[in-house]
């Protein structure tokens, strides 16, 4: 017998090996219709979100096509939009991404001339991003059709559920 060493406790341990005996079930996988019992996960918090926000995803991407916009470049589109002079850093922070992966973005939205750069009022530091006169109609012409799709996919829904569905998950995500 060999002897045990420290490496081979630290390995990990091998899985046993396959048989081809059947492994029993204990439950079915789907029922006789083909449909998968999602009960557990439809009382998650985060399954519901990923759902919705993947049916909103799914119009917003088609109808975006036009304008050429992920939903990540309307969001900063939109963010400028709303507040000229805005920086990077403030972009990554509403938006809690990374500023490396809004570093590609911001060159993207400026090769298409869709936003300017400034210097900053009060930091030297800091570039300001504005609008383009194109960037302005892009994003007012993108802007009405996100208004139009939200009215769209939400249709199922009355204005105060769709409120208060919004007022939810903003609690939710919310310092």
């Amino acid at each position: 017998m060999s002897e045990t060493t420290v490496a081979n406790a630290l390995r990990r341990p091998r899985s046993p090996r396959k048989t081809t005996e059947p492994v029993a079930r204990a439950t079915p996988v789907a029922d006789s219709e083909g449909r998968i019992d999602t009960s557990y996960l439809e009382t998650l918090l985060g399954y519901n979100a990923r759902r919705a926000a993947l049916a909103v995803i799914g119009v917003f991407l088609q109808r975006m096509a036009p304008y050429g916009l992920r939903p990540v470049d309307f969001s900063v589109l939109t963010l400028i939009a709303h507040n000229p002079g805005i920086t990077s850093r403030q972009i990554c922070a509403a938006l809690d991404i990374l500023p490396p992966n809004l570093v590609g973005m911001i060159k993207s939205l400026d090769k298409r001339g869709l936003i300017e750069r400034r210097p900053h009022p009060t930091d030297r530091r800091a570039q300001g991003l504005h609008l383009s006169p194109s960037g302005r109609k892009l994003q007012k012409d993108a802007q009405a059709t996100a208004t139009k799709l939200e009215r769209d996919v939400a249709s199922r829904l009355s204005e105060q559920e769709l409120d208060l569905l919004k007022e939810l998950l903003q609690r939710v995500y919310s310092r």
